[in-house]
């Protein structure tokens, strides 16, 4: 029996069926990107896109909040649209997807306000971690009835190159007593005093990796932005790790997961369309520790920031970021805390002190104050909230014969001195003396000193010094008893007047 050229195809495709080698484009399946899932949390007031796959040249709809809006996937597959931006909205919705027989329903979609939270272990850190060293983390724990407030825990290995999606697997959770140990405790602490304070659904998207330096989460087009960051890339993308050790400011690099980008590849890449509302980041322990150069770490914060801007399409996004603590650490961490204020200085940027969370371990269980302070500055910068956000920042200095007056941002309310015991809000103290002032000669050489306050400014003087040059404040390793705040309660920042007298030597490889 003869066979038409239709049978010819058919039986061929039933063949190639058979074989389970049938062409992506013929068996292309209706698919939307791996962030979209149940339980998600849309941005408000921000065109919203949605994404994914299907067959070619096939006409896709998709159906949200009364919207309706059709398009065409490309040559590839791929297609897009754009829904218009919608209010805040705590009841879950359906978003239903359509292309010809083929259909997708997203449940439980609620619109509010998504934030992204980043860095290495500290922000990964869980609150079934804090609970074990603070027994008030227990009882957040057991209330921790938050519906509209939603996790997503992004954890893909590096890549070389940048990923077009994200597995689905994992999901966005709903916190409750029965997840809220399982997510970022700072995230978390971060994400339930916005909700508290502003009654809108919040939802965190936590792509930080324990052990990692800010190289894999900086976006490769930023790292032109410095002769560091170029050479770092040029190594990198060589996968020559000695090399990017031995550069002056570069990183041990251990493995893959150190490299230039790899993390942005594979964890920020395929979501960058996704609207936020902006970034919470914590990180700065990997290009601090024993064998590692601080140096330029300001300038890997900028590209960081900058190179987030732009991947995601705002130049405006706000960044507030964990100054590291001051227990817990090595021989790099006062440059490197010190590399972190000279950052903050960026447009819509914000600084976390956490100078006065003592605690032995590199990861301090107080993650409480941490999120929470974090929260002030989105409350009072993104929100217009009326809360004290920040605590004195160093601003100058003048020198009056034997005396160096420091002048801070964010003291105009007064300062004090003050202690601070665990969670609990520091309790002024005005009986104890402030301590880790010191004050340089004009050869750059440090002595200790006696600071006093008068009014919103510090008189810091030293009989060993008759003629400061530079004044400088908690630069040491491990500084005990940080006990300078405003009087918002919100502890001072260590900082040095004159950065040509902070020196750090860093111990790097042998050829």
């Amino acid at each position: 029996m003869t066979q038409t050229p239709l049978q010819h195809l058919l039986i061929g495709l039933l063949f190639l069926i058979g074989l389970g080698t049938l062409p992506t484009s013929v068996l292309a399946e209706l698919k939307l990107s791996g962030i979209f899932s149940d339980h998600m949390v849309l941005q408000r007031d921000q065109r919203l896109p949605i994404w994914g796959w299907a067959d070619k040249n096939q006409k896709v709809t998709v159906m949200f909040s009364g919207q309706t809006v059709s398009t065409t996937a490309d040559h590839s597959g791929f297609w897009q649209v754009n829904l218009t931006p919608l209010q805040h909205n705590s009841q879950g919705q359906e978003l239903s997807v359509q292309c010809g027989p083929e259909s997708l329903t997203v449940r439980d979609i609620v619109i509010g306000d998504v934030w992204h939270a980043s860095g290495q272990s500290n922000m990964a850190m869980q609150v079934r971690s804090v609970a074990q060293k603070i027994p008030a983390a227990k009882q957040h724990i057991a209330k921790a009835r938050f519906p509209a407030i939603r996790f997503r825990r992004v954890s893909e290995n590096q890549s070389a190159a940048p990923l077009a999606d994200l597995p689905v697997r994992g999901g966005w959770v709903p916190c409750s007593p029965a997840s809220a140990a399982n997510v970022s405790a700072a995230a978390f602490y971060f994400a339930r005093k916005l909700h508290q304070e502003l009654g809108v659904p919040i939802g965190i998207i936590n792509t930080s990796r324990g052990g990692t330096p800010i190289e894999p989460f900086i976006p490769r087009d930023a790292f032109t932005s410095h002769p560091t960051l170029q050479q770092e890339l040029k190594l990198g993308d060589q996968e020559d790790l000695r090399g990017i050790w031995k550069l002056p400011g570069g990183v041990y690099a251990r493995d893959a997961n150190w490299l230039p980008g790899r993390l942005f590849h594979s964890r920020l890449s395929p979501i960058t369309a996704f609207p936020v509302r902006g970034l919470i980041w914590y990180q700065g322990e990997s290009n601090c520790g024993k064998g590692e150069d601080p140096r330029d770490y300001q300038q890997k914060m900028r590209a960081l920031i900058t190179g987030w801007r732009q991947a995601l399409g705002d130049e405006s996004l706000p960044v507030y970021f964990v100054q590291l603590p001051g227990s817990g650490a090595g021989p790099g961490w006062p440059y490197l805390r010190e590399q972190q204020r000279l950052s903050s200085n960026l447009p819509h940027t914000g600084m976390v002190v956490t100078i006065d969370l003592l605690d032995p371990d590199i990861h301090p269980p107080n993650k409480i104050d941490v999120g929470e302070r974090l929260a002030r500055w989105a409350l009072a910068e993104e929100y217009n909230k009326p809360v004290p956000f920040s605590g004195p920042l160093f601003q100058r200095v003048t020198i009056d014969n034997e005396s160096v007056i420091v002048h801070f941002t964010h003291a105009d309310n007064g300062l004090m001195v003050a202690v601070k015991e665990g969670s609990q809000p520091p309790r002024e103290t005005p009986d104890k003396t402030l301590k880790h002032f010191e004050l340089a000669d004009a050869t750059g050489h440090w002595f200790p000193a006696e600071a006093t306050i008068n009014e919103n400014t510090i008189v810091v003087t030293s009989k060993q010094v008759p003629a400061p040059a530079a004044v400088r404040y908690a630069c040491a390793v491990n500084p005990q008893h940080c006990r300078l705040y405003n009087r918002s309660g919100l502890p001072a920042s260590p900082f040095c007047s004159k950065a040509e007298f902070f020196h750090y030597a860093p111990e790097l490889p042998v050829d």
